[in-house]
């Protein structure tokens, strides 16, 4: 892995590759592909992160980061990590276990980028790109399919404290006949309040799928009548 280079606040801060392959099933993200969502999928991820962006990693044991004493002017853009046990969307037929014939579709995190910006000195702005795949499954997928992301800023410790957690959605056309296709999401608006420099290196971006993002809300309860 990489070590973030420290750059200046006042312009953005360090956006780093980072890990390797986590197991995800697919590729790079801008080479070719069956489906015609390459381009559109990642096109947006390119243009705001060009080639600073990373192979997903997935986070199976608590993350270690180096913790060396920083000031204010060489704060660093945390590390994008995927949840373990929050690397694999898994969709099953209604009222069935979402695997064997039953598995209408999987999704995978292949790819993730970054950047941060410091905000009068008191906040950071981030930004996470986020690349994908979904695999249609044996029981067919439908033409359109909705992929719920969380990110989570986490100070790493024992125990680990969640600074902001947002989820997010987002939606990827699956054409007759397809067996895959690809997606992205840029989640934005991901502010925090800038941590001491003591603790700059603790700092982590969790991402995941978040099953529970697909779930309606409940309806509100109206007043009882009297």
């Amino acid at each position: 892995m990489k070590i973030d280079k420290k750059r200046t606040v006042g312009v953005v801060l360090a956006v780093v590759a980072a890990g390797a392959l986590s197991g995800c099933g697919g590729g790079s993200m801008f080479g070719s592909s069956s489906g015609p969502s390459t381009s559109s999928a990642g096109s947006r991820f390119s243009q705001l992160f060009g080639s600073n962006s990373q192979e997903a990693k997935t986070s199976d044991t608590p993350a270690t980061q180096s913790t060396q004493q920083t000031d204010n002017s060489d704060l660093t853009c945390p590390n994008v990590q995927i949840r373990f046990g929050a690397s694999t969307l898994s969709v099953g037929m209604p009222g069935k276990p979402a695997s064997g014939n039953d598995l209408r579709y999987q999704g995978t995190i292949t790819r993730t980028a970054r950047d941060c910006n410091l905000q009068g000195g008191t906040q950071i702005s981030a930004r996470i790109g986020i690349l994908g795949r979904v695999i249609v499954g044996p029981a067919g997928a439908p033409p359109t399919v909705d992929i719920p992301i969380r990110v989570a800023v986490v100070q790493d410790g024992a125990p680990e404290k969640i600074i902001v957690t947002k989820a997010f959605k987002t939606s990827v056309s699956i054409p007759p006949g397809d067996l895959n296709a690809d997606f992205s999401l840029v989640a934005e608006d991901i502010v925090y309040p800038a941590p001491s420099a003591s603790a700059n290196d603790s700092y982590i971006f969790y991402i995941g799928f978040d099953p529970a993002g697909l779930k309606p809300e409940a309806p509100a309860k109206g007043k009882k009548k009297r």
